[in-house]
């Protein structure tokens, strides 16, 4: 097997001039000074050097190793174009990308691990939620007809869109920013139909072939999400030489498969899939090294709301006693310089951003002021 080579920022900084010459982040709100060049061949990792010119240090390389470290290089630093999705009045709605965006939660099913049965069937109550969240902050709702915990059974298409669409209804009426969590083809089609923008599949678009084709015709934006397993469970066949690594290789083969299939790389977010088929160890190692997937070149959408580890690090508190946990990954998340967060408590967690930003922001005019 030929040789790959990775760039993974390993000292981020809460402004430039916190440390010397220090690159920001995928055009955000991340600054980094130091970076492991990794090589490996196969899943045998074969080098690793730590550097903080990596122009140069990329010069030293073979033309292959070369090639593949200018475009992560220049991926690391790219500064991504807003979202502008349309609304139903003609107007649109601008998502940028170069500070964290908050996405809420709004699951429309009987079996959700985390707010089960809480909204099926009760559109006032499920109209009252999205409403309290796009008033809290939330930049993006994100709606699901389907859980994808371990163990939940299959839905039938008919019945996912029968949850789904009079949700996607009501929320294009108040003029939000819909993304659809779904990996259905004839799903897709309804949502985007009733106003929905972003089209977010758990299998990286997998499930149906069709819906590759779909979404390139649609021009929707779409999360492509890591899971190792197939249709019938995504949870299984997470065997993995080094997860960090062979995540970061399998979203950059479905970004890839994507962009041959007619999807503009500026409509593709990747999203590394925390709790899907990954055990306690390669979660924490997928959250420490979220920088390194900003060399695909893409937006990145993380979800970890009260997600399985946190119950597994705080003497297994349950879904709904997850807060601090959750809060806690959102800011780990922010810090990486990942775009689009999404979480079930959403006025917390814009909290938890407002401060991070102000201190983000504030971090920017410190050196200045000691200088003057």
């Amino acid at each position: 097997m030929s040789l790959r080579l990775y760039i993974r920022p390993i000292a981020l900084a809460e402004s430039p001039q916190a440390e010397g010459g220090a690159v920001r982040l995928a055009g955000g709100m991340a600054w980094a000074s130091r970076f492991a060049l990794i090589v490996r061949d196969g899943v045998r990792v074969v080098s690793r050097k730590v550097v903080s010119d990596v122009g140069a240090a990329l010069a030293d390389l073979p033309a292959d190793l070369r090639d593949e470290g200018e475009a992560q290089w220049a991926a690391l630093r790219k500064v991504h174009a807003p979202l502008i999705l349309p609304l139903k009045d003609g107007g649109k709605r601008v998502i940028r990308m170069d500070s964290p965006q908050i996405m809420g939660i709004l699951n429309i099913t009987p079996d959700s691990f985390s707010d089960a049965g809480r909204f099926m069937d009760k559109p006032e109550v499920a109209h009252e939620h999205a409403a309290m969240m796009l008033e809290a902050g939330a930049a993006i709702i994100d709606v699901g007809g389907e859980s994808t915990r371990p163990g939940a059974a299959a839905v039938w298409e008919g019945d996912e869109i029968k949850r789904v669409v009079p949700a996607v209804e009501r929320l294009a009426a108040m003029g939000a920013a819909i993304s659809l969590d779904t990996r259905r083809l004839a799903v897709m089609e309804a949502g985007l139909s009733a106003g929905a923008h972003i089209v977010n599949d758990v299998s990286a678009l997998r499930h149906d072939p069709r819906a590759t084709d779909f979404v390139a015709r649609s021009g929707a934006p779409v999360c492509l999400m890591h899971a190792p397993g197939d249709e019938h469970d995504l949870h299984s066949a997470g065997d993995y030489g080094d997860v960090v690594l062979d995540v970061f290789d399998w979203l950059r083969e479905r970004r890839d498969a994507a962009i041959a299939a007619g999807i503009a790389q500026e409509c593709i977010l990747l999203d590394p899939g925390i709790g899907f088929g990954k055990s306690l160890a390669d979660n924490l190692a997928l959250m420490n090294a979220l920088p390194l997937y900003h060399g695909l070149g893409c937006p990145l959408l993380v979800g970890a709301s009260r997600k399985r580890m946190i119950g597994a690090l705080s003497a297994e508190a349950p879904a709904h006693k997850r807060l601090g946990g959750s809060v806690a990954l959102a800011l780990r998340m922010m810090d990486a310089g990942v775009q689009i967060i999404r979480v079930h408590d959403v006025p917390e967690t814009v909290q938890a951003m407002h401060v991070w930003r102000g201190m983000r922001d504030a971090a920017l005019t410190d050196f200045s002021q000691i200088l003057d």
